[in-house]
């Protein structure tokens, strides 16, 4: 049994008596889809909230003294808004969807010329409802729940995944692989891990493979995935399958994580060409994409809504409209528009979590709104950030669900 499963049994015991009942209790926490990182970014109009305050964790009754409920589940306020803080520093969080942690890049060049995209966490301490920067782990991936990180240390590839404690910031378990990991994903109930394998570091640009780009020589990435495991999270035990990335699909960046796809049955990840996004088995076998998922576009964080019948799309505005598409994920026939242009998370079946811009400023002047379908209501989560000419050093999200 994992440390989330133990979580869902002692909240199906609080639901049993008088304490705090959880968001939704625990099967529906750990069943919700686990949301993707966020990429390229722009935003949305916005409007305006009041901040509400996060509670911090404390005792359990007639539990030990050190003990505590997760401070994601102490406030079970609808919305936690902070649109003053940027990047947060208290908890955000909308229905049972919440910020789990946010990270930072930035381009480290090497002694040889290299240089490595280094990312920098800053995770939600679950005693505390505080964002605290971790700067131990070079890769990080939080399980729905949010009690447990699988992090990677050091320079990638890795050769163990770690299971990190959020409620004592400490990790519980470290799981040996066979081969270099340089990726680490849940699966939509927490209970497996992806973890993809690379012979090189995805994340450094070499200069033995430097190419001219405009007036200057830039190093570049190699890719070089060999395969991946899916691991129980439980037993820590797992099977390496082969699946080297086609070259003929890479175009800059040599990261090709594999994730699990709506539902935890499949693997899916994202290539350059048509159509976007292949689908394997757990063994690694290359099947056809499931008829739910059609037109689920894979570079969309929120992809599909919690009951499967809504994907999210892309930009869809005209002129200075702000919007993005919403499709028929079988048909790909656009269904609805909403106030985003970026969609982050679904938060329900009727709201989204998105990048939101101020109107007649530019696009790199984002904060994280809620949004909804059928409305032009948009509650801002976070404050602005602060303008950059690309996405290297601004804080991009991570969410799950609490």
């Amino acid at each position: 049994m994992n440390v989330d499963e133990l979580v869902r049994d002692t909240f199906r015991e609080q639901a049993a008596d008088d304490t705090l009942a959880p968001l939704g209790l625990a099967d529906r926490v750990l069943a919700a889809r686990r949301r993707r990182r966020a990429r390229t970014v722009v935003g949305v109009a916005v409007g305006t909230v009041a901040a509400i305050a996060v509670a911090v964790a404390v005792p359990l009754t007639g539990s030990g003294k050190d003990d505590i409920r997760p401070a994601s589940r102490m406030n079970r306020s609808d919305i936690i808004a902070h649109p003053d803080q940027s990047p947060p520093r208290d908890l955000i969080a909308a229905g049972d969807e919440a910020l789990a942690a946010f990270s930072t890049s930035r381009n480290v060049k090497q002694p040889n010329k290299d240089q490595i995209v280094t990312r920098t966490y800053t995770l939600l301490n679950q005693k505390t409802g505080k964002y605290v920067k971790d700067r131990r782990w070079s890769f990080v991936d939080i399980a729905p729940g949010m009690l447990t990180a699988a992090v990677l240390e050091g320079e990638l590839p890795a050769k163990r995944v770690g299971l990190l404690n959020l409620m004592t910031g400490k990790v519980d378990r470290w799981i040996p692989v066979g081969q270099g990991v340089a990726g680490v994903h849940f699966s939509p109930d927490g209970k497996k891990l992806v973890a993809t394998t690379y012979a090189k570091n995805p994340d450094r640009l070499f200069w033995s493979h430097r190419i001219p780009v405009n007036d200057s020589i830039e190093p570049q990435a190699v890719p070089s995935r060999t395969g991946f495991t899916v691991v129980d999270v439980a037993s820590g035990k797992g099977k390496w399958h082969k699946a080297p990335y086609p070259k003929d699909a890479f175009v800059g960046s040599a990261r090709a994580d594999f994730r699990f796809d709506h539902d935890g049955t499949l693997l899916v990840e994202q290539i350059s060409m048509a159509p976007g996004s292949v689908y394997r088995d757990l063994q690694g076998k290359k099947v056809a994409t499931p008829r739910a998922e059609k037109y689920v576009n894979v570079y969309v964080d929120a992809g599909l809504s919690p009951d499967g019948k809504i994907a999210a799309g892309g930009f869809a505005g005209r002129g200075k409209e702000i919007a993005s598409e919403l499709l028929d994920p079988v048909t790909g026939k656009r269904i609805g528009k909403v106030p985003g242009q970026m969609l982050l998370a679904w938060v329900d079946n009727k709201r989204l979590i998105a990048w939101g811009i101020t109107p007649g400023t530019n696009e790199f002047r984002q904060q994280l709104v809620l949004i909804t379908i059928g409305s032009d209501k948009i509650v801002p989560l976070s404050d602005f950030r602060t303008p950059k000419d690309n996405s290297i050093g601004r804080w991009e999200p991570l969410f799950t669900t609490r």
